[in-house]
């Protein structure tokens, strides 16, 4: 008599809205590629329900999830361990539930926006001038992988400066360390123009307007929205009517997720495949 095989390790995306998410898709490309055994879902989560979620999912016998908008600042106080990313970003985007019960937080955004800003897309990073535009969650997660990968300034701009200036505080030793410029403006206020600016906010998903003006903008700048889809669209029409190189998210979603994999199975996947298939797919 042949036992049934055992269930598959159980993973998800945490946020709200998620339903848009298509790290499901992404993580499921990965389990083929590699020849893991898993099995990711989307977990909508009400907005005061963080903590309970992650301890349902846990009593499911969830291994692992990735966090999204607009909880990546509570999840690090769910941890038991924190990464050097984490603790300097104040935020995380992926737990890890160990076998002991301790929960391991570590922050993959900012890996993953430079890995495709420099690799995918092949723009450097290295001496540029950088506008960050948000002060939330998934800004804070990029701001010191930006500082680290050799960014001479980043202005970060938000709506409430004090945010802004409290993540420039947080991070003002790394960016000494790196011999980098930071500045903390109100998108008003930002006037020079920049080589790359990332638009960090969620006024995608709101559709709401661009937060920063147009004379951010050079010809041949790298307009990046962190969002992908249709949520970045007309971000990214802005960025093109003014002679910008305008790029999604889609990229920083797969390389965050290729880096969350290779923490939770030990395996690192093909990440630039399965972004050109996805690429190729929604083409």
């Amino acid at each position: 008599m042949t036992s049934s095989p055992s269930p598959a390790d159980l993973y998800c995306v945490m946020g709200n809205p998620v339903a848009h998410s298509r790290s499901p898709a992404i993580h499921a490309r990965f389990a083929e590629l590699t020849g893991q055994r898993l099995r990711y879902e989307r977990r909508l989560i009400e907005l005061d329900g963080f903590v309970q979620g992650v301890r349902d999912f846990t009593a499911e016998g969830g291994l692992g999830c990735n966090i999204t908008v607009p909880f990546k600042f509570e999840a690090p106080a769910m941890a038991t361990v924190c990464s050097d990313r984490v603790r300097l970003a104040g935020a995380a985007n992926v737990l890890s539930f160990q076998p002991d019960g301790s929960i391991h937080a570590d922050n993959t955004d900012g890996l993953g926006l430079v890995a495709d800003i420099t690799r995918n897309a092949d723009v450097a990073l290295q001496g540029a001038r950088v506008l960050l535009v948000g002060a939330g969650g998934a800004a804070a997660g990029v701001l010191g992988p930006l500082l680290e990968a050799g960014a001479a300034h980043v202005t970060v701009a938000n709506r409430t400066v004090a945010k802004a200036e409290a993540l420039v505080a947080s991070h003002s030793a790394l960016a000494a360390l790196q011999k980098a410029e930071l500045l903390a403006l109100s998108p008003q206020a930002v006037e020079a123009d920049f080589d790359i600016i990332i638009n960090a906010t969620a006024s995608s998903l709101a559709g709401a307007g661009v937060p920063v003006p147009a004379s951010v903008l050079r010809p041949g700048s790298l307009a990046y929205d962190m969002m992908y889809g249709p949520a970045a669209q007309g971000f990214m029409d802005w960025a093109s009517a003014h002679g910008a190189v305008a790029r999604d998210g889609l990229g920083m979603l797969v390389e965050q997720a290729a880096e969350a994999f290779a923490l939770w199975r030990g395996v690192r996947p093909p990440s630039a495949q399965v972004l050109e298939e996805m690429r190729q797919s929604a083409s």
